[in-house]
């Protein structure tokens, strides 16, 4: 049996994690393993949960999305963040990509 690509999510909107949630959950190679509404809380759980992949919001409370990226990637630098966002500014794009992001999709 393939193992299961393991997925953090994170977004400060309940209903938008129970959708991402749902969609992803619909294919039988990913195992979504948790949720944080904040960047702070996105940290703690990458090192808590170990996942494979994070998929997070940029515009966090407390800590953004880009520093959220740098923290968890200095304690899980092989786990792949993935930023969602309704900014399309270019500052933002950089922003992550300078964090570490190894994706922005704006949404």
């Amino acid at each position: 049996m393939m193992r299961k690509i393991t997925v953090l999510l994170v977004d400060d909107h309940k209903l938008v994690r129970l959708g991402f949630r749902r969609i992803l959950e619909d294919d039988p190679g990913i195992q979504v393993v948790g949720e944080a509404r904040d960047g702070h809380e996105a940290v703690e759980a990458a090192k808590r949960l170990r996942p494979d992949v994070v998929v997070m919001d940029f515009a966090l409370p407390r800590m953004m999305g880009g520093a959220a990226t740098q923290r968890i990637l200095e304690v899980r630098p092989k786990t792949a963040v993935l930023i969602l966002s309704m900014h399309s500014e270019s500052i933002y794009v950089r922003a992550s990509f300078d964090a570490g992001a190894r994706g922005y999709r704006t949404v």
